[in-house]
């Protein structure tokens, strides 16, 4: 049986309405998971900035980009 860790995103969106939205948290097991249950309340928003938050560390979560930049080097 696999347990699995739930860590909370933090989240900084536009919403399609202009409003600016902050410390917006969320529960996943993964950044994905997040992404899609944010994407379920609030269609449409620009996603502003992602932190990963485990206890009380605040860790940034890596884009695609920065992943491709990482190998790329």
């Amino acid at each position: 049986m696999q347990v699995h860790q739930v860590a909370k995103y933090g989240f900084r969106i536009r919403t399609r309405g202009g409003m600016l939205v902050e410390n917006l948290m969320i529960p996943a097991r993964d950044d994905v998971e997040a992404h899609r249950k944010l994407r379920q309340i609030y269609r449409d928003c620009e996603i502003l900035d992602c932190v990963c938050v485990r206890g009380t560390v605040r860790t940034p979560v890596s884009s695609f980009e920065d992943v491709v930049n990482l190998i790329t080097r």
